[in-house]
């Protein structure tokens, strides 16, 4: 009763119902919200903290940026005991509750466009500045519809409810994925990308998305708290491709999924001079044997031939039995 009083007393006040319907369109920062509102900073941050402490709105810290978003059932995957789901059940319900003409709403609404256009405008211009590499990366592989159908065949034979995405970069596996899942969660050490998925998930309203600051050896989510998980295209700049799977393996329930996308051996030297690849491809039996390390049962591999690089789909489950040693990490960012 306690907990649900504080979640009402949090919420009940003009500006937080504004700011709730905020943050459930979009994960904000306390700057994008201070514009999209129109008030000091204090104020504004006095609020979010309150909101926060009652459980109704969740924050990360990603470098020097807050970031703020509702709490809701389908994103409490962490296992962070402080997020109840009577409060996430109540906060989406309120969301519900508020009218979609409602003009004070629907002019932060108007207002959070503006902020989005802006993020669109940002990753336009990083775009372009890589195109040009991208395009020719592009060019040594097969079609990247090939590769994404592939990937929703990989996952296609169960109901993903937890997927993360380790090493997410622009956010596209969260927008193949999203749909299928009921929610998921991208993970990446780079601002920079972690604003190129935002831009990309809202883009496709994929509010049971997001994305966090993390690193792939250090996962920051309890043990078992997924049942897929992904590295596309990850794999091959880790200077420990087995500590990243055995990370993978801890943070997925048993029975859970891996995928994992990357290239076969190849002889592009390019890739490890300009674009700081460690690894020139996989060898199938390697990945095999990394699996095993990691405590994962592989499964045959598929690969996309075309061009100078071939593109391989290595699937691997955790075992139902088995026995996960390695300590849950610390749950990040949510102070």
């Amino acid at each position: 009763m306690e907990e649900l009083l504080q979640a009402m007393r949090a919420i009940a006040e003009p500006t937080r119902i504004r700011i709730l319907a905020l943050c459930a369109h979009s994960e904000l920062t306390v700057s994008e919200i201070v514009q999209i509102l129109g008030q000091s900073q204090p104020r504004v941050s006095r609020h979010l903290r309150l909101m926060v402490e009652a459980g109704v709105l969740q924050r990360y810290q990603e470098g020097t940026w807050a970031w703020y978003r509702l709490v809701s059932r389908s994103a409490l995957v962490t296992g962070k005991a402080r997020y109840s789901d009577r409060v996430a059940s109540l906060a989406e319900e309120l969301i519900d509750l508020i009218p979609d003409d409602d003009p004070v709403v629907s002019r932060d609404l108007e207002r959070l466009d503006n902020v989005r256009r802006e993020r669109e405008r940002q990753a336009a211009e990083f775009f372009a500045s890589n195109a040009e590499d991208w395009d020719r990366l592009r060019a040594l592989h097969v079609d990247e519809a090939e590769v994404d159908a592939a990937v929703l065949k990989a996952f296609g034979d169960r109901t993903i409810n937890r997927l993360l995405d380790i090493g997410t970069g622009t956010g596209t596996v969260l927008a193949l994925l999203g749909r299928i899942a009921g929610s998921a969660i991208g993970v990446d050490l780079s601002p920079q990308m972690l604003s190129l998925a935002r831009t990309l998930i809202d883009r496709e309203k994929l509010t049971h998305c997001q994305v966090r600051q993390a690193d792939m050896y250090q996962l920051p989510f309890d043990a078992a708290s997924f049942d897929a998980a992904s590295l596309h295209m990850v794999l091959h700049y880790a200077e420990d491709p087995v500590a990243v799977l055995r990370e993978a393996a801890r943070v997925l329930a048993p029975n859970g999924r891996l995928v994992v996308v990357d290239f076969a051996p190849h002889n592009v030297e390019e890739l490890r001079a300009r674009h700081a690849h460690r690894w020139p491809g996989i060898d199938d039996k390697l990945m095999q044997d990394w699996f095993l390390e990691a405590g994962l049962e592989g499964e045959p591999v598929e690969k996309l031939e075309g061009g100078a690089l071939t593109v391989c789909l290595w699937k691997a489950v955790r075992p139902e039995q088995a026995e996960n040693n390695h300590p849950a990490s610390v749950i990040a960012g949510n102070t």
